[in-house]
């Protein structure tokens, strides 16, 4: 059942910004398509022109669905009214909750997990289905409140484009020339707050529900993370604050072979994760169990927990809810 008036006519608000996020700005024009002389020269997120620009501008837009209102609250460095002029999005209002009975969903573009609880708090409140951009929270009270709201059927999804990554797509259908895993390492950038869930939802497909402890012997700026899983498959996320040069190197070491790859197109993964929700907007079905989101959660929360106790071994089954 649709959770939305019109399916073929979906209108998004894009709402936050914070520093060093510029899905304002991309993830606008993957609806609306947008100005590319105004945003090579003046996005200040170089990299979303060049890859946006290697693209048909006839294909750029996802049918059916556009952004028509946007807010950037938030200390992302940039103003609203520049991404809307890039971007093509016809409504600046004052206030997040002026979007409130002029769009038919929400999109949180903000990457900072204990805000998210407070910024989706009016619009999951009014009854509007709302995507939250990676990682949902990083702490276990407001993890509850997020499980509550999905437990009294309220439309909440999130995810990390990683998830839809092209090249680790062939592992996600089958590892079995590989015999059985034993090993997986992956590689991100930035914080383990903001980015150690790109890596984890990366693997996570791969493997499936089932992991067990997390132990975190490094550093908030150089996160080395231990995770086992009930395939009695080890697997290390490394977070280094500056490794943006290793982003997204994907190892998988079994029984009976080995593979290495990378994820390289980040055009093709945020388009796929963004048409993920539209299908759920048209359909109802969420694209994979919001069980999966809770348990990455955990996987988060441990990483903290585990990091700030000094290294030791955290279960997942003391992080709640149970």
């Amino acid at each position: 059942m649709p959770l939305v008036r019109n399916p073929q006519e979906i209108r998004l608000a894009m709402l936050g910004s914070t520093v060093g996020n510029g899905h304002p700005y991309s993830w606008s024009a993957l609806f609306n398509g947008y100005d590319r002389e105004l945003m090579t020269k003046e996005c200040p997120f170089p990299g979303i022109p060049a890859y946006l620009n290697k693209e048909p501008a006839a294909t750029i837009a996802i049918p059916g669905a556009r952004v028509t209102h946007i807010h950037c609250a938030g200390n992302g460095g940039f103003s609203a009214e520049h991404v809307a002029r890039c971007s093509l999005i016809p409504h600046v209002v004052e206030k997040p909750t002026d979007v409130i009975g002029h769009v038919d969903a929400v999109i949180i573009a903000t990457d900072i997990g204990h805000e998210h609880v407070e910024r989706a708090r009016p619009f999951v409140e009014a009854g509007l289905p709302v995507f939250i951009d990676k990682p949902l929270t990083d702490n276990e009270p407001d993890l509850k409140t997020f499980v509550h709201w999905v437990e009294q059927g309220l439309p909440i999804m999130s995810s990390s484009s990683m998830r839809y990554t092209k090249e680790f797509m062939p592992y996600r259908h089958s590892t079995r020339d590989l015999g059985d895993l034993r090993f997986v390492s992956i590689t991100t950038a930035k914080s383990w707050e903001t980015y150690g869930i790109h890596a984890l939802e990366a693997v996570y497909p791969i493997l499936g529900p089932g992991f067990l402890t997390v132990r975190n012997t490094g550093t908030a700026a150089r996160n080395v993370v231990h995770l086992t899983h009930r395939r009695e498959v080890d697997v290390v996320v490394v977070a280094s604050a500056d490794m943006y040069g290793s982003f997204g190197v994907l190892q998988l070491c079994g029984t009976a072979g080995r593979v290495q790859t990378a994820s390289s197109d980040s055009y093709y993964a945020f388009r796929a994760q963004l048409e993920a929700f539209i299908g759920y907007l048209r359909t109802g079905v969420h694209p994979y169990p919001f069980s999966e989101t809770v348990e990455l959660m955990k996987l988060v929360i441990a990483g903290i927990r585990s990091r700030e106790s000094g290294g030791r071994e955290v279960a997942l089954s003391e992080i709640g809810p149970r």
